[in-house]
């Protein structure tokens, strides 16, 4: 049994990448939704 080479399938890169956006789409949505308004609160007197 080869480990390292059962995960260099293309459906492994898929899922990594299907992960990687869904993570960054989450990131992008945190910061737009809580960290720019926390900013926006504390710079206004």
């Amino acid at each position: 049994m080869n480990l390292p080479a059962d995960f260099d399938h293309p459906s492994w890169r898929t899922a990594l990448g299907t992960v990687a956006g869904y993570a960054a789409i989450l990131l992008a949505m945190f910061v737009a939704l809580f960290l720019v308004p926390y900013g926006i609160y504390v710079a206004l007197p």
